[in-house]
């Protein structure tokens, strides 16, 4: 029952939304089933790509290809979108929304989206998943500590080593001290300068989030790796990075199984 809670499908049958977007055209289900076997997860958490915007047709088909009852995902959305849709998004497995800020002129939503999205899907169950940059982390602050909804921080909040970085991870620190807020330990590659194969700075940062609050911490691979243009990580040597950050077998167990089923019910 060990959950993989972040990766994205890119397929070809779907039209693409978001003309700015650079990412991989085509890693299909049927390659992640390649990859989950060699891992030996069997739950997923699927993130709705940039390439289609808040045309989630791509993650609804994912989510019923790899089984509803063990996958689910995160979807994007607008303010504005109907009590119908968003039903129907629930009804197909989706639990969370994605506001993915890191580069927000190439985004399809905003900061300003994020609160009255956040009162949409409050009785849903469903939370906020944010990859912003640190400068609005810190700016958006009181926004985020006022959603009524749980907020997820994606890829271990993506921090800069700087002072902008440092104060983002203070907002985070102090979100995820107060029970209302998550943090997915993955993508250690966005979270380093030192660099494979062991990310050391980046098993600091995951290990000052579990040790904070272990019960709010789940893992994902963040497969195809969309960021990673030139190289690719080894899949299986990112799940082996868990062992370093969580040494304990209780704790792995934790993050990888019963968290994720918590988060997202399974």
């Amino acid at each position: 029952m060990a959950c993989d809670s972040d990766i994205h499908i890119y397929d070809d049958r779907f039209p693409i939304a978001n003309a700015n977007a650079t990412l991989p055209r085509d890693a299909t289900v049927e390659d992640y089933r390649k990859i989950q076997s060699r891992l030996g997860t069997t739950r997923t958490v699927i993130v709705q790509p940039a390439n289609y915007g808040t045309d989630n047709r791509v993650t609804l088909d994912a989510i019923s290809k790899l089984g509803a009852d063990k996958t689910r995902g995160i979807a994007v959305i607008s303010p504005d979108v109907s009590e119908e849709e968003l039903l129907a998004l629930h009804r197909g497995g989706i639990r969370g929304v994605r506001f993915s800020l890191f580069e927000p002129e190439n985004a399809v939503t905003r900061p300003d989206m994020i609160e009255p999205v956040a009162r949409r899907i409050r009785e849903l169950g469903w939370h906020v998943q944010l990859q912003m940059r640190s400068d609005l982390i810190v700016q958006n602050a009181e926004m985020l500590k006022r959603l009524p909804c749980p907020v997820v921080f994606d890829h271990m909040a993506r921090l800069p080593q700087t002072e902008s970085g440092r104060d983002a991870y203070a907002v985070v620190r102090e979100m995820l001290g107060k029970g209302h807020t998550w943090v997915k330990i993955s993508a250690a590659y966005l979270n380093t300068k030192v660099g494979p194969p062991n990310y050391e700075d980046a098993t600091k940062m995951a290990r000052s989030y579990i040790d904070a609050a272990p019960e709010r911490v789940v893992w994902g691979s963040d497969w195809p790796h969309p960021t990673e243009k030139v190289r690719k990580p080894d899949d299986a040597k990112l799940l082996d990075l868990l062992a370093s950050w969580a040494p304990d077998v209780a704790t792995q167990h934790r993050i990888l199984v019963d968290n994720p089923a918590v988060l997202y019910g399974f």
